[in-house]
């Protein structure tokens, strides 16, 4: 009698689960985004395309120590010149990441920078700040550094500016932690996220898209490739980051 109670409760089909995310799953359908939740139930995955390049968008607990509660990250192969390497960050997370990287080295002695080390902080200590003053609605709220200075000025103007002055009337109005940058052929975007609203998610990603658009243009076009924007003999410089190794920032 106890075997047959067993195998009755052991049939019983499980209860399917309302979706975590009822909302955002919502927009991914109607952007016919494919959407799951990831495997530790603590977030989701939502994949689309930009002409026929594939992107991906995870939102979930951090992976980096600048940001608290929850992270929205997206990533695209590119296919870009390995040395289009372009930062470009919220003023209040470059300043705490300069001032946390000064702190390593005068209080803990460190004399060099591993790989353990995240792309963000390397960067600001090996590349050039660059000046992002032909932007005025930009320059006080964003800082930006790349091996190729030039690069990233070609890169934020026009429609990435447009989307970046949109986004700081809504999502970075108070300048929550917020990286976009390019490495090893891909472009990168990372923020700090507390709820994935459709508005924020549509926003997040139709900047996420200008930038990668930018960046294409940026390394096709003759006038404005790497090589003919800071080497005007046409040598591209050496890459600093090739000396940390080989690691893929995720």
């Amino acid at each position: 009698m106890l075997d047959a109670i067993k195998r009755l409760f052991a049939a019983r089909p499980e209860t399917p689960q309302p979706p975590a995310w009822p909302e955002a799953e919502a927009w991914a359908r109607r952007r016919s985004l494919a959407f799951r939740r990831a495997r530790d139930g603590g977030g989701f995955v939502a994949e689309g395309r930009l002409d026929e390049l594939p992107w991906r968008l995870e939102w979930g607990p951090p992976q980096r120590a600048y940001i608290a509660g929850r992270e929205l990250r997206m990533r695209m192969e590119l296919d870009l010149p390995g040395d289009l390497q372009m930062l470009l960050l919220s003023k209040p997370l470059m300043d705490q990441l300069e001032r946390q990287t000064y702190e390593s080295f005068t209080e803990g002695l460190q004399t060099q920078i591993d790989t353990a080390t995240p792309e963000e902080m390397r960067w600001l200590v090996m590349f050039p700040k660059v000046n992002l003053n032909a932007h005025g609605a930009l320059r006080e709220r964003f800082g930006a550094a790349s091996s190729l200075p030039s690069a990233v000025q070609a890169w934020v103007e026009g429609p990435l500016a447009q989307q970046l002055e949109r986004a700081l009337a809504t999502l970075l109005r108070f300048d929550p932690p917020f990286v976009l940058m390019t490495l090893r052929g891909r472009a990168y975007l990372r923020m700090q996220l507390a709820e994935p609203e459709p508005a924020a998610l549509e926003a997040l990603v139709t900047l996420f898209e200008a930038a990668a658009r930018q960046a294409l243009r940026v390394s096709l076009s003759p006038d404005e490739s790497p090589a003919a924007l800071d080497c005007p003999d046409g040598d591209a410089p050496a890459t600093v980051w090739q000396t940390f190794g080989a690691g893929k920032p995720r």
